[in-house]
């Protein structure tokens, strides 16, 4: 029975581990960890362990005496995915397998910027304009060149997870209408000039247009013969859409191709002036990947096991079909 590890993953892991479970053709004994005793994922989990915060460096031995200790034969690392991806090599002396791809393309996707500029050598893949800068004088500047082209702009760190740092720059904001809206993905120029000013320097931030058009966020996995695209628009009140815009997962397809991604990856994408624009590349499943995968009646996460367990990854046929879905949650008792 294969043994696999599921660390520090985000709720939604619940349905994933569901699916590997069941899709897969042999027993799986699936084990988590997290550093919340109570994550809703250690009820689909065979095995549940406690984890405490440490260093990139401390984690990944951690991680590798974790696999000892626990027999593990299949690693699906999400806490520090990318310095586990570098020590590929210690895992694979011992044994245990990385649902991952390699340190060099988790590692050109982290940066947007980076991932942005290589990706910019392929001519059918769209990159909207941006400048990247390190203190709040480069940022006047780049916001005064890109503000003459594009109306609206934005900015987020290069290095980001789930848009924390994304700020839509606005002429002004109103302090009671926010009242009502989620915070802080507005800001005005003179504020943002005003906090990025009390540093002498910061971490590269993109400034780049506000692209106000829902998000496509394609799903994907190179499979033996050809890539599976799920394109899932997010719409409002929780509808979303598998929305099979043909321009879209051809850049989708080609990115997979060129970065030559092996395992479940999210492409995602907004629209500017009527043509979708490359946001960002995460070389991981997505939470949103069981209502796709639900959609379209295939199962990405046993598929790419079967891929990392050498039984060959065939490609499913599905409908490429326009269809609407939404996720529903059920109330579940943990402890």
């Amino acid at each position: 029975m294969l043994r696999i590890w599921f660390n520090h993953w985000f709720r939604t892991a619940y349905s994933l581990i569901e699916l590997m479970k069941n899709g897969y053709d042999e027993q799986v004994c699936i084990i988590g960890s997290h550093s919340a005793e109570n994550s809703p994922i250690r009820l689909m989990c065979d095995e549940w362990y406690a984890e405490e915060y440490l260093d990139e460096k401390e984690y990944v031995d951690f991680c590798l005496d974790f696999c000892k200790a626990h027999n593990i034969d299949i690693f699906v690392p999400h806490r520090h995915m990318t310095a586990i991806a570098a020590n590929s090599s210690r895992f694979e002396s011992i044994g245990v397998k990385l649902f991952s791809d390699s340190f060099d393309k988790l590692s050109l996707f982290e940066n947007k910027a980076k991932a942005y500029n290589e990706l910019s050598k392929l001519a059918s893949v769209n990159i909207p304009c941006f400048k990247t800068v390190t203190n709040a004088d480069d940022f006047k500047a780049a916001f005064k060149e890109l503000s003459g082209e594009y109306p609206d702009l934005c900015v987020k760190f290069v290095k980001d997870e789930g848009a924390q740092s994304f700020r839509h720059i606005k002429p002004k904001t109103n302090a009671f209408d926010s009242l009502r809206k989620y915070p802080g993905l507005s800001i005005t120029y003179d504020e943002l000039y005003s906090a990025l000013a009390t540093v002498e320097s910061f971490d590269e931030l993109m400034v780049m247009p506000y692209m106000d058009s829902v998000e496509v966020s394609v799903d994907c996995l190179q499979t033996d013969n050809g890539i599976i695209a799920l394109p899932r628009s997010k719409g409002a009140f929780h509808i979303e859409e598998l929305l099979f815009d043909s321009d879209i997962i051809t850049m989708a397809e080609k990115i997979v191709t060129y970065a030559e991604l092996q395992y479940p990856c999210d492409i995602q994408f907004r629209y500017l002036n009527g043509k979708p624009q490359l946001l960002e590349v995460n070389a991981r499943m997505s939470g949103g990947l069981p209502m796709s995968c639900a959609a379209a009646d295939i199962n990405i996460p046993a598929l790419a096991l079967s891929k990392l367990t050498g039984k060959g990854c065939p490609m499913p046929s599905y409908e490429h079909k326009n269809k609407l879905f939404s996720n529903v949650e059920i109330p579940i008792i943990i402890a």
